[in-house]
Parts: C-alpha cells; structure tokens; sequence
C-alpha cells in the first residue's frame, strides 16, 4: 500500500506540473485520508444483540450469537480445536461499528449440545452446519476468519461453497496432514518443550507409546468417565503449554477444567484419528485453486509450536495471491500482541476495501 501510495503521489505531482515541496505535502495529506491508518488495536469488549441454537441434525443443535453492527457486513468467527468453542475475547478482532458479527459453537463443543459427542461429528457436517447458520440468518455472503482448527475449517468450507465468501482471513495455518500431527502429538514438538511433553507422555504406558493418538483415543472413549476425564486433562494441557511463546497461565488453567477438556480433547482427537475426514492428505493444497480469486490474508507465528510454520509456508507458495504475513515475536494464539494486531488488521484492509477507502 505504501508503494501504491508513493507512486500516485509522484503521478499527481507530474500530473499537476507541480515541484513545490507545498504542493506534494498538501498531496501527502490528501492520500492519508485515502489510504487511513489501520487500526491494529483489539476492540472493546462488547455482548451480543442475539443469540440462538439452531438444530443442525436429529441429535446437534449449534449455538450461535451476533454482535456489533445487526446491518453491518456479516464476518463468521470458526473456533479452534476442534472441540474449542468460542469465548466473548473473539468478538474483539472486528469493529464492531462495521461487522456484523456472528460466533457459533461447533458440534460438542462450547454450548453447542450434545456435550462432547462424537457422533455425526466430521468436518463436512461442520461445513453443512456453517451453511445451514448462514441461511437461517438470512446472509448472503460473509466474510470467513479462523485460526489453528478454524483454519482448516474455513479453507474447507470456502472451498465448498466460495460463491458465499467475500474475504477470508486466516492465522495459525493447520492443514490436517500427517506430518503435522506427528510433530505435535508423536514427539516432535517434544523437542521443544521436553518439561510439558513428559506428563502427557507419561500417562501412556510405554508398550503403548507408538502412537500416542490412537493410546489416547483409547483413554478418551473409556467406559470410564475418569479414565476420559484424565486423558482429556493430559491432552489439554500439552496443548495449552505449547501455545504461547511466553507461558500463559490463565490458557494453562483451562486443562484443569473437565467439561473443557474433555469436549476440547475427545473432538481434537476424533478428528485427528480420521484424518480430517478428507479425502486425501493434502486435500486443502490440492483445492486452493477454488479460491485464489477471494482476497485472503495468513497470519502466522514464526514460533508457532502447534502448527509450525511449516504448513502456513506451504500453503503460501501454493497460492502467493493471498497475503502473507509472518509475525517474528509470536508463537500459536491469537492472543499474542504481534498476532492480534495482525489480525485486526487485516480485518481493517478488508473493510477498507469493502467501504471503498482503497
């Protein structure tokens, strides 16, 4: 944008026949009203207007809310996880004087119901469940953002149905190949945080440790409601350890909390076993052809221990039309300062563009 800006500054001058140094300030002035500062602070906290469940199936019933603006451009927060939910923070990363912004509970998870099921639970039905909200709230098209799992799950739901998308802002790039569930759950990233890897190494018996997905995914579908709820502790707590570059307690807490993780553990699991439920491992990379024309931004963590940098690199050679921003102070949550007003910003590019600022 700055490049543009020079250029239509030098034009104007040429155009003008113009040499003053009075001239080309007044000029300046008149492009800083064009091109605005972008904000990249979070917003204020904010509640919403409505909330609702929407029954998506015989046995699921979704919850969803909008904040901000009930007129505004429409924007669908996906959560991550999967198994995650939504919390009141994500409403932050938009204006909510523009956004019209909806959150929903993904199957099991947050206050969505049944509670941690596992049934009818894949990522298509998750992307039949994006549409069936979009519909039922009576939006035409909606801008898509999501991070870690709500990466996965926005690229496959623009890739469904990219004729309802208008923008697509992504951060913690997770393409559910096998190479990256091993590194995070098979010993790789253990490298790394060898003090938070050993308890969750350790709930596993050593005869077991071959494949510590499928020793977990034993744990977590226990008869055994303490069984699970150990597993799920254990599981959560390696992942909440790992998200930061800093240590963050508060996230470090929410392991201790059953009903979290064990909605957070079994549905992250489930998905994990079954490969995404995608038809091949790279699924996403072989369908982004689908959606390089929709103007799209990736957020990613040089540090990210959750999703290595790895992934968000390959999917930017695969599609160098979209934006590509690498944070150099930051590891995997959304949270993090430098991500966060990444985030925001690219939420405020897209705004521009759609109230034609620039």
């Amino acid at each position: 944008m700055l490049k543009l800006g020079r250029k239509k500054l030098l034009l104007r001058a040429q155009n003008l026949d113009c040499e003053s140094e009075e001239q080309l300030i007044v000029d300046q002035m008149d492009l800083k009203k064009e091109f605005p500062a972008l904000n990249t602070n979070l917003y204020p906290s904010i509640e919403p207007y409505s909330t609702g469940f929407l029954k998506v199936s015989d046995l699921h019933t979704i919850y969803w809310e909008q904040s901000g603006h009930p007129n505004g451009h429409p924007v669908v927060f996906l959560h991550g996880g999967p198994g995650g939910g939504t919390s009141p923070n994500n409403r932050r990363f938009f204006d909510p004087g523009f956004y019209r912004i909806i959150l929903l509970d993904q199957r099991g998870a947050g206050k969505s119901k049944p509670h941690a099921c596992l049934e009818e639970n894949t990522t298509w039905d998750l992307v039949g469940d994006i549409e069936r909200l979009r519909e039922h709230l009576e939006i035409p098209e909606w801008q898509v953002f999501g991070g870690s799992w709500g990466s996965t799950l926005a690229l496959a739901y623009s890739i469904s149905h990219p004729d309802k998308v208008t923008g697509i802002i992504l951060r913690g790039i997770f393409l559910l190949r096998k190479k990256e569930i091993d590194w995070f759950y098979e010993g790789g990233a253990a490298a790394i945080f060898p003090d938070a890897w050993e308890p969750f190494r350790d709930l596993i018996p050593e005869n077991e440790r071959k494949c510590f997905v499928e020793a977990y995914h034993k744990r977590l579908n226990s008869d055994d409601l303490e069984t699970q709820y150990a597993a799920a502790r254990a599981w959560t707590k390696w992942e909440m350890m790992t998200a930061h570059l800093l240590p963050n307690e508060e996230n470090i807490k929410r392991g201790d909390a059953d009903d979290f993780s064990l909605a957070f553990a079994r549905i992250e699991n489930h998905y994990f076993i079954n490969k995404g439920f995608f038809s091949s491992d790279s699924f996403l990379l072989d369908n982004v052809e689908k959606i390089k024309h929709i103007k799209t931004t990736i957020v990613q963590g040089r540090y990210d221990v959750c999703c290595p940098m790895m992934s968000a690199w390959d999917l930017h050679k695969a599609w160098l039309e979209a934006e590509f921003i690498v944070v150099p102070d930051a590891g995997h949550s959304a949270n993090e300062p430098g991500i966060a007003a990444e985030l925001v910003a690219a939420n405020e590019k897209l705004k521009n563009i759609l109230k034609g600022v620039c």
